[in-house]
């Protein structure tokens, strides 16, 4: 049998895609970068015959490889190769970790990210802010953010800051923090430094938090870090995320919008968003803003983008003022 270790990563990669089929290898490109769906389609083009031995190799070791990906996931390197040796061998589970660990990297905490918040609360709540904020990387936006609004409200913005300030973990910080949790998850091996963090994953957290630990975590960041503050609130809520709001809330908003602002801002918009924003219009004025949109011609963005921020911009103040209610996590129970 051909030996799939005797061609390289971006052919094995093109014959894996060829084996797929056009339906499912286009899902695929789906999640590749650029540069990488050009060196594919270089080499699947490049690619003349493949053997039927060596389609099944390149099959077979792809297999394998999630196999342990899977293994590793619930329950680390050990785990993995024990599975792995009572399935392929001694040998063969030896040279499958190996590729693994030396080409595919597994994400750090993955146990625990199929942890329950609620019990894995339990499990951190007392540990130092910076090692909260650094597992906290590495959760889901929601499960994050359950567990940053159960903190303190004193260490809620202290980990809130740490998180958005991160930008580069150790490998030898995060085995440590790994064992101190008890979790049993060596996916460390042979990688680099870690990017963690930032303000793209607090930001994910605090859409997702309820509005009165986003409130408190903001007004401390604005006191600490006004510059940070800032960087975020503008990445916080999202033209788009108007969809959020119900046809009553909608009503309020477009209330104070000015219309020639509105269809600027909707040239810009997806169609949901313009289907959400008509509906709750009136019929005439619907038809009024449609026809200004069509007449207006083209728009540069940079003005979609201030029309757009305006609009968000008074979808925040009548948060603020209760006026409407933005759908979060937990929290957002209206009282009458």
């Amino acid at each position: 049998m051909a030996k799939s270790e005797e061609i390289t990563g971006v052919q094995k990669a093109a014959i894996l895609l060829i084996a797929l089929g056009p339906d499912k290898s286009s899902n695929v490109f789906k999640h590749l970068k650029e540069d990488e769906i050009e060196q594919l389609t270089l080499e699947i083009a490049n690619t003349r015959s493949v053997s039927p031995a060596m389609k099944d190799a390149v099959l077979d070791e792809f297999y394998e490889v999630c196999l342990a990906q899977q293994y590793i996931a619930e329950g680390g390197i050990g785990y993995a190769k024990e599975l792995l040796e009572k399935a392929l061998g001694t040998e063969q589970a030896e040279q499958v970790i190996k590729r693994l660990t030396s080409s595919l990297q597994v994400r750090p905490f993955e146990f625990v990210r199929k942890t329950d918040p609620a019990q894995l609360l339990n499990f951190i709540q007392d540990e130092h802010p910076q090692t909260i904020a650094m597992i906290l990387s590495y959760l889901s936006p929601t499960q994050s953010a359950m567990i940053l609004g159960a903190l303190t409200p004193e260490k809620q913005a202290d980990v809130a800051k740490r998180i958005a300030m991160m930008d580069r973990t150790s490998p030898d910080v995060i085995k440590e923090v790994e064992r101190v949790l008890e979790r049993k998850l060596s996916s460390l091996l042979n990688q680099d430094y870690t990017i963690v963090g930032g303000v793209d994953a607090i930001v994910d957290i605090l859409n997702t938090v309820d509005r009165g630990t986003e409130k408190h975590i903001m007004e401390s960041l604005e006191i600490e870090q006004p510059e940070l503050a800032d960087e975020i609130r503008k990445k916080m809520f999202v033209f788009e995320d108007i969809l959020l709001l119900d046809d009553r809330a909608i009503q309020r908003v477009l209330r104070d919008v000015d219309n020639n602002d509105l269809g600027i801002a909707l040239k810009g918009a997806n169609e949901e968003v313009q289907n959400v924003i008509f509906k709750n219009l009136s019929k005439r004025l619907s038809a009024m803003i449609k026809e200004d949109m069509e007449f207006m011609g083209p728009v540069r963005m940079k003005d979609v983008e201030e029309a757009q921020q305006k609009i968000v911009g008074i979808i925040r103040k009548l948060e603020d003022s209760a006026e409407i209610v933005i759908s979060r996590g937990g929290g957002d129970e209206i009282i009458v």
